[in-house]
């Protein structure tokens, strides 16, 4: 037992330096009812309780039961899975889609199935974790380039010398809610012979027409060397992920990606789930509107830049300070985010807030007022 304790001392030190730099992280689960509004899920179009989203997951359920039961070369495939990959393809303009059991798993499977030892890798500094460590596990030689720098890209793909070249970037930036260069990033990448791969999934029901993306929205929509991944778990209410592009990529993650092969295949319910808020986001397309103009009012309030998504971020810098005026949004009511390093650089924490396209006016009341209390705080 002595021997077990002391092998374990380190992390005693570990989470004593995280206190003290207001880093440590504690998990608050949710309750059924009586929760403060919500400024921190990235439930953006507000359909994670939409009685059309939670009939697909059950029908889905009564249908094909509550587990996939295998990977989907072996058991776990079934027509709503095709279905949906079918559904999603079409609407973001694709040839076709593969799903996966989550976003994170998405990006890995599609990176290192795309990269490899003679490939070289670009990825944008704020790329998202998942594709960071894509990155890691790619077997590549990978340069990480300044944020939304076309120039850059264009000169490491030019002075590379491997045989292939795959770019990686956000759409939109998790953290900071901006958007990439796409139209810049696609035309240095067909110059170079390079592919472009573009995570979608923070603009999945919020950009473009009808919420399609902002790939689709700068009229780059099914062009053969652009590789989109999105998370199910945003927009559209679920879990799970998806690559969308043309059929011979589909064709080869099936056969290389190994999150694909070896991971069980997404849950029924979540596909079933997934396929009914595409369903409702195609019927009502303003929901996308409505995201982006809560999140301009979000701006207004807090005095943060204009928002080019449903993401608005103000930044407070000292971490603890993030915390603590996180901490006191939720003590009134209010739930927002509280993103501190490593998910932000040293002297940027923040209150990252999420519009969503139900919040109605009484909610807004109740924002403005508990923000401009604690923001007033925070800066004092």
């Amino acid at each position: 037992m002595g021997t077990e304790y002391t092998s374990l001392a380190w992390l005693d030190e570990i989470e004593a330096a995280r206190r003290k730099a207001g880093l440590r992280r504690e998990l608050r689960p949710r309750h059924e009812v009586g929760e403060p509004v919500d400024l921190a899920s990235n439930d953006y179009l507000g359909l994670v309780r939409h009685p059309d989203v939670v009939e697909g997951a059950i029908d889905a359920v009564r249908s094909w039961g509550t587990g996939a039961t295998g990977s989907r070369l072996v058991t776990g495939s079934t027509t709503a899975h095709e279905v949906l990959e079918q559904e999603l393809a079409e609407f973001v303009g694709t040839e076709s889609g593969l799903v996966f059991s989550s976003g994170y798993a998405a990006n890995l499977g599609a990176v290192t199935a795309l990269a490899g030892r003679d490939a070289l890798v670009i990825s944008d500094a704020g790329s998202h974790a998942s594709l960071v460590d894509a990155c890691r596990l790619s077997r590549s030689r990978v340069v990480v380039a300044p944020h939304n720098d076309p120039a850059f890209v264009a000169d490491a793909l030019a002075a590379r010398t491997e045989a292939r070249a795959l770019v990686l970037t956000d759409s939109v930036f998790s953290a900071d809610g901006d958007l990439a260069p796409l139209v810049e990033l696609h035309r240095v990448c067909r110059e170079n012979g390079a592919l472009l791969l573009v995570d979608e999934a923070h603009a999945i029901g919020v950009r473009g027409q009808g919420g399609r993306g902002l790939v689709h929205e700068v009229g780059l929509a099914g062009e053969p060397d652009i590789i989109v991944t999105a998370t199910l778990s945003k927009s559209l209410a679920s879990q799970g992920g998806v690559v969308l592009g043309a059929d011979k990529v589909r064709a080869h993650l099936v056969d290389a990606a190994r999150t694909f092969i070896f991971d069980t295949g997404l849950a029924p319910a979540a596909v079933g789930a997934a396929h009914a808020a595409l369903h409702v986001l195609i019927a009502e397309p303003e929901r996308a509107d409505r995201v982006l103009a809560r999140a301009r009012q979000l701006a207004e309030m807090t005095g943060a830049r204009t928002p080019e998504s449903a993401v608005v971020s103000v930044i407070l810098g000292d971490a603890q300070r993030a915390f603590d005026a996180a901490t006191a949004c939720r003590a009134r009511g209010l739930h927002v985010g509280c993103f501190r390093p490593p998910s932000v650089p040293e002297g940027t924490s923040r209150l990252r807030l999420t519009a969503r396209a139900t919040l109605d006016e009484d909610d807004m009341t109740l924002i403005e007022k508990v923000l401009s209390d604690v923001l007033a705080g925070a800066s004092a």
